[in-house]
């Protein structure tokens, strides 16, 4: 049977806007008939593999995500005493395994691919390696047999294990995601407002008056409430089988969760906000989210306290009318109790024991 974590996450933003529309506003949604703020499920899987916990708990097996690789590839040959030519030439064999090339532009011969490939390192250091012997004269393998040199199922990125990867020109070498990542909603009605700004010139002369400079940025504020499942298995699959390594994966998961945010304006708003409460459950039973707790948004003050209460009652009707879907869970609820290292042991310990 395959085990399951999920996540239940509460967390207070003050005015902010971690994730910005193609308008530059916090991104929303209609949930219930009622606007609410919205949090990309790809901006927050973004932080998480941008934040501290993943970066220094995970060194050394995190892939790169790029179109650059080409690039980087030729610097490396050049940089071996390869000549321009022979770099390029023995790069582009090799980058063209994760994409197909752009044409170079005009005047130019930096070539990038025309989709993100997601790269692990060991992957990488395979390219590497080809590379240097394309460029040594050595006849490298023909199409699939290239691929099949350098493209792995499973190994040891944290993060495309975690997330999965789409590889367009070769669906053979994908990888499912084991992390299902939900926007995140608040649980209220929220919308954006709109903040006037002038800036002044600091030259200015005595008698001059008025702005150096007008604008216009948009915020919001609320409790949102972020979801997250774990297939413990797939994750341990798509690592190779190393339990180790995902119990570290998922322990790195649980504290970013509580503590990491998208980044937009954080210069601006300074949001660092941290979970006030965090519900993790374990078993094998199919997963369920709790967003149904708020489709009737949150209405009654303090809204995080009534969020909790609201969330718990959800989980404990669909217990009631389901059975229980989940074997243990363990709770943080700030001022009440809990721990974010309980948390964390309690995640990593369901994959060693999955």
């Amino acid at each position: 049977m395959t085990t399951f974590v999920q996540f239940h996450l509460l967390t207070s933003y003050g005015p902010s806007n971690p994730n910005r529309d193609d308008q530059g506003r916090p991104k929303q949604a209609m949930v219930g008939g009622v606007p609410r703020l919205r949090m990309s499920s790809q901006s927050v899987k973004r932080a998480l593999r941008e934040s501290a916990f993943f970066a220094l708990d995970l060194q050394g097996n995190m892939g790169v995500r790029t179109k650059r690789l080409y690039e980087r590839l030729v610097s490396m040959l050049i940089e071996g005493g390869a000549s321009d030519t022979a770099a390029r030439a023995a790069a582009e064999q090799v980058a063209a395994i994760f994409g197909k090339l752009d044409a170079p532009k005009k005047g130019e011969e930096t070539r990038v691919a025309t989709t993100l490939a997601f790269i692990s390192p060991e992957e990488w250091a395979l390219a590497e390696d080809l590379a240097t012997k394309a460029v040594a004269g050595e006849a490298l393998p023909k199409d699939k047999d290239l691929k099949k040199a350098v493209l792995r199922h499973a190994d040891g990125a944290v993060d495309i294990a975690m997330f999965g990867r789409m590889l367009a020109d070769d669906a053979d070498f994908n990888r499912d995601a084991a992390v299902q990542v939900a926007h995140a909603i608040t649980t209220h009605s929220a919308q954006p407002e709109e903040d006037w700004f002038s800036a002044v010139d600091d030259l200015n002369k005595a008698e001059e008056t008025g702005a150096g400079h007008l604008g216009e940025i948009a915020f919001g504020s609320g409790v949102f409430y972020q979801y997250v499942c774990v297939n413990c298995d797939l994750l341990i699959e798509n690592l190779k089988g190393d339990k180790a390594l995902a119990a570290r994966g998922i322990e790195a998961l649980a504290r970013a969760l509580a503590q990491s945010t998208p980044r937009g304006k954080q210069n601006t708003f300074a949001h660092h906000p941290r979970a006030h409460y965090i519900l993790a459950e374990r078993g094998p039973q199919a997963p369920r989210d709790l967003s149904g707790a708020f489709f009737a948004p949150v209405r009654a003050q303090p809204w995080l306290e009534t969020s909790v209460t609201e969330l718990k009652s959800t989980r404990d009707a669909i217990d009631a009318a389901y059975g229980q879907v989940w074997d243990a869970a363990c709770e943080l609820h700030v001022g009440q109790g809990g721990t974010l290292a309980e948390i964390v042991e309690f995640a990593g310990r369901a994959v060693r024991e999955a």
